[in-house]
């Protein structure tokens, strides 16, 4: 049984998207056995809004009795002020890193709000990431097998493993054009590689994922279905798995990946580079 002081409010602050401190935040938490509560409060650029975020952790802090932890990314210092003064344990992932290297550069930082954007950083970028995006959402879910040329990367795997935010992760945070693919249940008496994706072999990529997780995702669907049983998910999954190794297309198992983690071993193993946009 666990104890109250087990679980615990988390806030994600940021003066941008939030991603730096979530992302942080999730990988320092993942190594204790704790129950969270997690909020993610973005775009604290103000004063003003700094207070209203105050107000909320300190009212979490009020109802639980316990100090919430504030993960936090603040350029701004009269607005990373308000935020210090939160009744909250502060983690304040930036000045983690900045001060020593500060140090290290015998550098000054330039606190600037925005600097991070990548928009007022590199507009090709930026552009290159939106025509990703569209690119991905034009080859969503075996809408389109056209230009697949111009594809970075082409997933395959049976419905609800995982392939579409995947995709849509690779493109939004690094800018690649993915396409997936879903094998579904009339695909089973003759599985194949699609004919579309053949010549594009090189660049294919298998996700799969255990059985019993995959009738819990598809029962949160269609509960109760026949596309949920667990005798068809294990069917599925079991030829698609054999295609893979017959048709040597390397394969990831995501069960108990995050889509960043799924993502990351996905660029590892196909050796694309990271474009950070």
């Amino acid at each position: 049984m666990r104890r109250k002081s087990d679980f615990r409010d988390v806030f994600y602050v940021s003066d941008g998207t939030a991603i730096t401190s979530e992302t942080l935040g999730h990988a320092v938490l993942g190594q204790f056995n704790i129950e969270i509560r997690q909020t993610t409060l973005p775009f604290v650029e103000s004063v003003e809004r700094a207070q209203q975020v105050k107000e909320k952790i300190d009212e979490a802090h009020r109802i639980s009795g316990i100090e919430p932890l504030v993960f936090y990314s603040i350029v701004l210092p009269e607005v990373k002020a308000v935020i210090n003064q939160c009744q909250a344990k502060l983690y304040d992932v930036l000045d983690a890193l900045v001060q020593p290297l500060s140090k290290d550069l015998n550098m000054q930082p330039n606190a600037m709000l925005g600097r991070s954007h990548s928009i007022s950083r590199d507009v090709a970028s930026y552009q290159d990431r939106i025509a990703a995006i569209e690119y991905t959402l034009a080859h969503d879910d075996g809408i389109s097998l056209s230009n697949l040329d111009k594809a970075d990367i082409i997933l395959l795997g049976v419905s609800r493993c995982g392939k579409t935010p995947t995709s849509l992760y690779l493109a939004m945070q690094f800018g690649i054009r993915a396409v997936n693919y879903p094998f579904i249940a009339d695909d089973m008496n003759s599985l194949r590689l699609p004919k579309g994706i053949e010549p594009y072999r090189y660049k294919t990529y298998g996700l799969t994922i255990d059985t019993e997780r995959l009738v819990t995702i598809r029962n949160e669907r269609y509960a109760n279905s026949q596309y949920a049983s667990e005798g068809q998910c294990e069917s599925e999954l079991s030829k698609v798995e054999a295609m893979f190794r017959r048709e040597a297309i390397p394969y990831l198992n995501t069960t108990s990946l995050s889509v960043e983690e799924i993502s990351t071993r996905l660029l590892d193993i196909s050796g694309l580079k990271r474009r950070m946009c």
